[in-house]
């Protein structure tokens, strides 16, 4: 076994017991400690705003909206401040909290994928051609027959296109080069953004179009309760279904030699990868737009604290993703008040010198490419 995957594959046979009790509890502490950064930035963010509302007033309004609760709950709050946390905030911010985690955890499962740090949804191309056929219901109205399924759905088909057709292009001599994936990628990208440019040209009217742009840039500001389902359950079973494989996630950093040696079915398990990821992009840019880095950002990070078992990856950086995009929202709604910025520029500015730093170190993927 390669000693570059040692962080995944170690053992110590003195201590064994001890490092994985003192690692257990280590692990146990980053995910309180994450849970209470996601509770409080949740708070945080609801609290803030042109008008400001305390934080037991937050916390009660939201309670007096559960079942059986609402009962116990006094009513000391005024009808705007319920208003503003129930129907504008609260779903706003649990919308971050969902985009934050989708895309953390697809960046997580693509850069395995391919065992390169620098993937994600966004540089792969599989955010552009999610935005490509969103784009088509929200300025052209297609796929309208499907109702309230045609954005998930047609942004689902567009994610799941787009990585296909990366991995046809980097596919040499039945193989796939890390390299030419990433080049593909941002070909690919290039292309379905140009499309969507002129999809987004083709509006019928001047607010078809403004908000097509501003949608592309990544957004929350359309946050509903009745937006929120679907992309939930589909990252919560995404999710699930990553951490059932996590050992097959984990062998694949080894190479796929070594996966096939460890009884992982590595051309079954990429197709799985590869749905999957389409799957949880085209759930979050329907409700968001485009927003790029999250999944480079959010994973490699969470590798440098946690390591790289893809056990403990997956929900350190399902909770770190969802705590940044909370945070980058309120970066959008306050820098520039009482403008407001689209998430995806908030992304950009921290994600740009992240890649730029990434690029520079002397080995930038899992397998010791340089």
């Amino acid at each position: 076994m390669s000693s570059r995957t040692s962080s995944v594959y170690s053992s110590q046979p003195n201590s064994q017991a001890d490092l994985a009790g003192k690692t257990s509890w280590g692990f146990t502490t980053i995910l309180l400690l994450l849970t209470a950064g996601l509770v409080l930035s949740v708070t945080l963010a609801v609290m803030l705003g042109p008008v400001a509302v305390a934080p037991g007033t937050v916390w009660r309004i939201v309670l007096s909206h559960l079942p059986w609760l609402d009962q116990w709950i006094p009513v000391t709050w005024s009808k705007p401040e319920e208003y503003i946390v129930w129907e504008i905030r609260f779903p706003r911010v649990l919308l971050g909290v969902v985009v934050g985690a989708g895309l953390a955890v697809t960046g997580a499962a693509i850069q395995a994928l391919i065992r390169n740090s620098l993937a994600d949804p966004y540089i792969l191309g599989v955010s552009s051609g999610a935005s490509v056929t969103a784009t088509l219901v929200i300025v052209l109205g297609a796929f309208g027959f499907l109702g309230r399924l045609a954005l998930p759905l047609s942004a689902f088909i567009g994610s799941l296109a787009a990585m296909l057709m990366v991995f046809a292009l980097a596919r040499v001599a039945g193989r796939i080069s890390t390299t030419r994936l990433l080049l593909a990628g941002v070909a690919v990208s290039m292309m379905l953004s140009a499309v969507t440019s002129f999809i987004v040209t083709m509006a019928p009217n001047e607010k078809g179009i403004r908000d097509a742009m501003y949608w592309m840039m990544g957004s929350l500001a359309g946050a509903q309760w009745n937006t929120l389902f679907i992309p939930s359950l589909i990252i919560t079973v995404g999710t699930a279904v990553l951490l059932t494989r996590y050992r097959s996630l984990n062998a694949l950093l080894t190479g796929e030699e070594a996966a096939i040696t460890l009884g992982v079915n590595v051309q079954a398990f990429r197709v799985l990868l590869v749905v999957v990821a389409s799957l949880l992009t085209g759930a979050v840019v329907s409700v968001s737009g485009s927003i790029g880095f999250v999944g480079l950002m959010v994973p490699h990070i969470v590798r440098l604290i946690v390591g790289s078992d893809h056990r403990r990856v997956l929900p350190v950086s399902l909770l770190a993703g969802a705590i940044f995009v909370v945070w980058a929202d309120v970066c959008a709604r306050l820098v520039l008040a009482p403008q407001e910025l689209p998430i995806g520029i908030v992304t950009a500015v921290c994600g740009g010198p992240f890649f730029v730093w990434l690029l520079r170190r002397s080995s930038y993927s899992f397998g010791g490419e340089k």
